[in-house]
């Protein structure tokens, strides 16, 4: 057998058998996100996109929460301005029912509700970007319920390569980053640097102060094969810096209002792993060690209020089974995850005593099957064990099935179960420094439980170019954890269970249409909706900053050789909020009107080294608010470079 790496032997086996439908959708051969091993996309029966290389170039994105905007059953909601607080949901649920990966090592933070921190996340170094929409525990546990983004970062391609970039612009922007990079036949090694500025702009509706943001990334990543069928690989990430932000005057106005206020992160992921082959590839084994730390410190007016720490260690064994030339597959795996958090603040009179120090942990052992016939129908079966130290026990499964009628049409139908456990701060409390508000933790909570299917069908016409994906999905929540209800008792809001079912339900449509040789159109469109037990009425309701409708369109035009434009385009209907007058008026919904950006990118190959690029970000100047109260940029623009070293 010759000496090979891992990559080589999955990859042939994985692609033996490619269907004879193919999708304009995803140019990638193969996909690392929906399944234990990396698979063709075209074997799996989620709803999927991916955001490639070319994409991150184009458009250019300073934080990776801008470019998902575009993405079928996502939607976004930013406390204002770059670097605020960003909550991404996946098909109408919770922001912490989205699993988020970075190289492989579970991102979401324990100590913020187990959400990603999206508003620390920039595009730094990020080579591609996965979505599978739909439930996931099947495969991942906790957190999935949703989806998962995986977030893949730039691994050295070349002997030797270098780079740096160079962006300023509006609200005195600036970002700054170098790259470098060996790979040779057996090692290969990259590391990049980003430093981000921005002033930012005022997130309050009135007054001046501008709330400003600074992150800078570390991206270290490599790989070696010492030995045949043995790879070694090595990934970590950090991302560390400042945002400031307005808190909410709860005497007069109920709204934010400019202050010194502002909060200090840090943000590592890291993951060593080993994968070894036997047989040709056809036994496939994986040892990995992944860990994630997030530490949060808020400040007002200089002083320290609070800070939280968390961090989740992963211990994962896989092995995997194939033959038929790959075009069969069964896998084992085996783990341990221990999750510890920490949180400091001042004792007050309301609320829970602040400084806390826990920890919980979960052994889980899953099996998946996926299968493909007669290069059409392919089939896939999960199933998930969690023993968790704090709840009881949960299964979780996933059935697949998707059939290639003929060259152009494909028809997709999966079905899922998923589990979320409740956070930290929903059982235990968090630190409060108002006594407007506060909040106890219950912890008498149960999981979060889901129940999921859709349907799906992609169809290309006019020999292929034009395309359209088209999914219908329905979910219902169980146990749905609800963080605002107010206990009389307690004279504090608190989180509770909900009684009924929660229902989110919907349909996503992709299109993508070459409209001539250099002019290609893609475009999408989520209908939602996704309601709720009422807490005190007992009534179906719309659970808040979920609009029904969210739409976005990009035109890519290859001008020139040298010369590139992308106009995108997101709409955003009209959503639910709610809104806190000051103490003690009750809380009230409002509706937060629809909104549309317009966006303008335009790249420039200066040499076969040299690539400028220019950006203009809300060109009509839209006011709107993306979170009830917190107001958001107006027009912005920005100039930039590349430049790639040769040896």
């Amino acid at each position: 057998m010759k000496i090979r790496s891992l990559a080589l032997a999955v990859a042939a086996a994985t692609l033996s058998a490619v269907p004879a439908f193919a999708s304009p959708f995803i140019e990638e051969d193969v996909i690392v996100t929906g399944s234990h091993l990396p698979i063709n996309p075209l074997r799996t029966a989620n709803a999927l996109t991916v955001i490639d290389s070319a994409d991150l170039a184009n458009r250019a994105p300073i934080a990776v929460s801008d470019i998902l905007r575009d993405v079928p059953g996502l939607a976004v909601s930013r406390n204002g301005v770059l670097g605020s607080a960003t909550q991404i949901r996946a098909r109408g649920a919770e922001g912490n029912h989205l699993l988020v990966l970075i190289d492989g090592v579970e991102a979401n933070d324990p100590s913020q509700g187990d959400e990603m921190n999206w508003g620390t996340l920039t595009a730094a170094d990020i080579e591609r970007i996965e979505i599978i929409r739909g439930p996931q525990s099947a495969l991942y546990g906790s957190d999935a319920i949703a989806g998962v983004v995986n977030i893949i970062t730039k691994t050295a391609a070349e002997p030797f390569s270098a780079s740096l970039y160079s962006e300023a612009g509006s609200f005195d922007t600036q970002q700054h980053g170098f790259s470098l990079g060996h790979k040779s036949e057996q090692f290969d090694l990259r590391l990049g640097v980003a430093d981000l500025d921005s002033n930012g702009d005022n997130i309050s509706r009135q007054g001046s102060e501008d709330d400003g943001y600074q992150n800078r990334t570390y991206n270290l990543k490599g790989g070696w094969t010492p030995v045949e069928d043995l790879k070694l690989s090595l990934s970590t990430r950090q991302q560390d810096g400042r945002n400031e932000f307005d808190s909410v005057d709860f005497y007069v106005t109920g709204l934010p209002t400019d202050g010194d206020v502002a909060s200090e992160f840090r943000n590592q992921t890291s993951r060593l792993q080993g994968d070894y082959a036997m047989l040709d590839g056809a036994w496939l084994h994986r040892l990995a060690y992944g860990r994630s730390d997030n530490d949060n410190e808020s400040f007002d007016t200089g002083v320290a209020t609070g800070s939280t720490e968390s961090d989740k260690d992963q211990f994962q064994y896989l092995t995997s089974l194939l033959w038929g030339e790959g075009s069969q597959s069964v896998s084992l795996l085996l783990e341990n995850e221990q999750e510890d958090y920490q949180q400091r603040g001042e004792i007050t009179p309301w609320g829970d005593d602040p400084n806390q120090d826990l920890g919980r942990e979960t052994n889980s052992s899953g099996i998946e099957y996926r299968g493909t016939f007669d290069d059409a129908l392919t089939l896939a079966g999960s199933v998930r064990h969690d023993d968790n130290s704090d709840f009881s026990d949960a299964t979780t499964y996933k059935l697949e099935a998707a059939y290639a009628v003929s060259d152009a049409t494909r028809l997709r139908t999966a079905w899922g179960t998923a589990v979320k456990n409740p956070t930290f701060s929903e059982l235990f409390g968090y630190y409060a420094t108002s006594p407007f508000y506060p909040f106890i933790g219950n912890p008498e909570l149960e999981p979060e439980e889901s129940e999921s299917w859709e349907v799906g069908v992609d169809q290309t016409l006019l020999d292929g170019a034009l395309a359209v994906a088209l999914t219908w999905f329905n979910a219902d929540l169980d146990n749905e954890i609800y963080g605002f209800y107010y206990d009389p008792t307690l004279f504090a809001t608190t989180a509770v269970n909900l009684e009924g079912d929660s229902n989110r339900q919907g349909v996503e449509l992709g299109l993508t249409a070459s409209l001539a040789d250099n002019l290609k159109l893609t475009a999408a469109y989520t209908y939602t909706d996704s309601t709720q037990e009422d807490s005190q009425s007992g009534n179906e309701v719309d659970e808040l900053r979920r609009a029904p409708h969210i739409a976005s369109a990009t035109l890519d035009w290859q001008a020139l050789e040298p010369l590139h434009f992308n106009l995108n385009l997101q709409y955003n209907g009209t959503q639910d909020d709610q809104f806190y007058p000051p103490w003690p008026l009750p809380a009230e919904i409002v509706e937060m009107d629809d909104y549309t950006l317009l966006n303008l990118n335009a790249t420039y190959d200066a040499s076969t080294n040299l690539e400028l690029y220019a950006k203009a970000e809300n060109l009509l100047d839209e006011e709107y608010e993306e979170v009830y109260g917190f107001a958001t940029p107006g027009v912005g623009g920005y100039l930039g470079f590349r430049y790639r070293f040769d040896r």
